[in-house]
């Protein structure tokens, strides 16, 4: 629909003109040998062989329920909700100032509480105004329990976190400064939800996913197998040492994997590692 008139269609047939031409033009001087570019070709032809491999496999809707139970007896607590909390902080530049202020907020009602929040606390968050709950003052948003990766905030440090899921009453707050990232905070629960497991019928949907990506996984690992054995591999330790490392402030080349402390992102091929978000996988309609 998009090139009904003549307009439209001589515009796409100058863009493919222009791709053609400049295409040509790389391959006279030679860039289509370089190592970048063969590296380029290298990875869009894994890339195609591999999603050949994913469209063999079965659509989600056509996993049979009893491997949809074995999936999900197998694996529930990928499907457990951990219990989550609300968490509000004052937080203050100086240890003194942070003991002095607590003092108060142990006692503080909710109107109190934001009264404080208003008065001490040095980081943004919500404050106590006419169209904001005064127990919500100095929110910083909801966590899951210490080491939860699904319950992660960037708001709450994890020394404040650990904090939150020490206090033992909604609206309570805790009885120490907590130090994190040179600030000193004043810690308080204002609500929380309780942790629950999701039943078979809720993560249906999920679960049919996580199976065909493990079919798809199992695919990819017998097909390299299958290579590795027609194509045996020796690796030289001896010319791996000499290799020259990239300075810490250069860019990664196209496809490597980014640096350590953040996610990973799975690429395809790539054996599934701890830590590793996996490639999508369509989901069932």
């Amino acid at each position: 629909m998009r090139y009904q008139s003549p307009d439209r269609r001589k515009r796409l047939l100058d863009e493919m003109i222009e791709i053609e031409l400049l295409a040509q033009e790389a391959r006279r001087r030679g860039l289509d040998k370089t190592e970048e570019t063969q590296e380029r070709v290298r990875q869009i032809l894994r890339d195609q062989l591999l999603e050949e491999l994913r469209k063999s496999a079965p659509a989600a809707n056509d996993i049979p329920e009893a491997e949809l139970h074995a999936y999900y007896d197998a694996h529930k607590d990928d499907f457990a909700e951990p219990e989550r909390r609300r968490v509000s902080a004052i937080v203050l530049e100086t240890a003194a100032q942070a003991k002095t202020v607590l003092a108060k907020a142990i006692k503080a009602n909710p109107t109190e509480w934001g009264s404080l929040v208003d008065q001490f606390s040095a980081q943004r968050g919500t404050r106590a105004t006419p169209t904001a709950a005064t127990e919500l003052a100095g929110d910083l948003g909801i966590v899951g329990p210490p080491g939860n990766t699904r319950g992660a905030n960037p708001r709450v440090p994890d020394p404040v976190r650990d904090a939150a899921f020490k206090i033992a009453n909604v609206g309570d707050t805790f009885p120490s400064v907590v130090e994190a990232d040179k600030k000193f905070y004043i810690v308080r629960v204002t609500s929380k939800t309780d942790g629950r497991a999701r039943t078979y019928e809720e993560a249906q949907r999920a679960i049919r996913t996580a199976v065909v990506q493990s079919r798809v996984d199992e695919r990819e690992k017998a097909l390299e197998k299958d290579l590795r054995e027609r194509f045996p591999v020796k690796l030289d330790d001896a010319a791996l040492e000499k290799m020259p490392m990239p300075p810490p402030s250069a860019a990664p080349p196209a496809g490597a994997l980014p640096p350590p402390g953040g996610p990973l992102t799975r690429m395809p091929g790539m054996p599934h590692l701890p830590g590793m978000n996996p490639p999508p996988v369509p989901q069932p309609q």
